[in-house]
């Protein structure tokens, strides 16, 4: 692994390098400067030292017995006393791969009265779930320490974390804690024999889908965006193990001066119906047509990429890896031809009607209902068929 270092007899102490580490990793002792071990070698001292005291150490490899590292970590994200609905998403991804080898799932819990966690956990497949108690808001320099705590006790092959804010913020520092790789955003994983994962995910602008192996380093880190993977459904009570743990010493450098909360919004992520407009809508004053369908369904309008950057709809109406990845039990798609990127962030839709009058358009593969035709005489004719039916009492659900 590589580290930073200081020579002290060229060092001025003029403590620029301290006041540009992101990580509040030097520190000043009399007349020396020390570099602690939560420095990410990212070279940012180097850049500022004025006098050049401060170099790249060489790159070790350290030699890892995977053999000692099993089983499957979920990091389980939980905020005001309620576990993300992600978490049930990784579970069952987990309690998948895990089926395919000798290997446990467990969990951890980072938070505030987490023992509150236990019902909201005990229906679902875990062998243990490690609790932190901490303080209420999330301070990533804190999690990473009580985080890789867990990882150093249990030592996970598999570590799967939510592709949120939170698990973005934090997945990065562990997997460097480790000097491991980590793969964001995967849209699928599969795990070998020899408990290697591969973890699957549109590269190079959604023209590939990359298979991603960590073959010398442990745990194998992943981070899974919400709604790409099924969640599994609670059943009986498992005689999971509830296992409080603490660290001592642990703090945080983080002050939080105000914590503002934002309102709860339901977005397209959250629609059981969604109507998509794509490219093949020909001017904005057409989304209305396809508004209307939606509100006559009971959902709501949603869109490509392509639509967004022409400033029609709103960026948090987007579908796809860039966006936001969707569930619905129907989906509608007006026009869309059906790139990676979107596809990635919709293909779990229980019903997919597809209109495009492009034979060969690649939304058609996965669609359960593709419809060749012009959406401009398809989608009138819906309306006109829906309003019928409401007038006529019957019940469209």
């Amino acid at each position: 692994m590589r580290n930073m270092i200081i020579n002290n007899e060229k060092c001025i102490l003029c403590e620029k390098c301290i006041e540009s580490c992101p990580f509040f990793a030097i520190q000043k002792n009399g007349d020396r400067l020390t570099i602690g071990e939560d420095c990410s070698a990212c070279g940012q001292c180097r850049e500022v030292c004025p006098a050049g005291a401060i170099k790249m150490g060489e790159s070790k490899k350290e030699a890892v017995n995977k053999e000692e590292w099993k089983h499957i970590l979920v990091y389980i994200e939980y905020r005001h006393e309620k576990v993300h609905p992600i978490t049930y998403q990784l579970i069952g991804k987990a309690s998948e791969l895990a089926a395919s080898s000798d290997d446990d799932v467990c969990g951890i819990v980072i938070g505030k009265n987490t023992a509150l966690a236990k019902n909201q956990l005990k229906h679902y497949p875990l062998k243990k779930v490690f609790l932190y108690e901490t303080e209420e808001h999330f301070k990533a320099d804190l999690y990473e320490k009580l985080f890789s705590n867990c990882i150093d006790k249990m030592k996970p092959s598999v570590v799967l974390m939510g592709g949120t804010a939170e698990g973005r913020s934090l997945a990065p520092r562990a997997a460097t804690a480790f000097r491991t790789g980590l793969t964001a955003d995967c849209t699928e994983l599969i795990l070998r024999d020899n408990r290697e994962l591969v973890q699957i995910r549109p590269a190079f602008g959604g023209n590939i889908m990359a298979q991603i192996v960590t073959p010398d380093t442990r745990p194998q880190f992943a981070t899974v965006r919400y709604n790409v993977m099924k969640p599994i459904e609670p059943d009986c009570e498992h005689e999971t193990e509830f296992i409080a743990e603490a660290v001592e010493g642990a703090y945080s450098k983080l002050t939080i001066l105000e914590a503002v909360p934002r309102p709860e919004r339901k977005g397209i992520a959250q629609q059981e119906i969604l109507v998509v407009a794509g490219k093949g809508v020909k001017k904005k004053e057409d989304l209305a047509m396809l508004e209307e369908l939606a509100v006559l369904l009971g959902g709501e309008l949603a869109s490509t990429r392509g639509v967004v950057e022409k400033g029609w709809v709103a960026s948090d109406k987007q579908i796809g890896l860039s966006g936001q990845t969707v569930r619905p039990k129907l989906l509608i798609a007006c026009g869309v031809s059906g790139s990676v990127q979107f596809m990635a962030g919709m293909s779990g839709a229980d019903n997919i009607i597809a209109i495009n009058t492009d034979a060969d358009a690649k939304i058609f593969h996965i669609a359960h209902y593709p419809v060749c035709g012009d959406l401009y005489e398809i989608v009138p004719e819906l309306i006109k068929g829906i309003k019928h039916s409401v007038r006529d009492g019957i019940h469209l659900a």
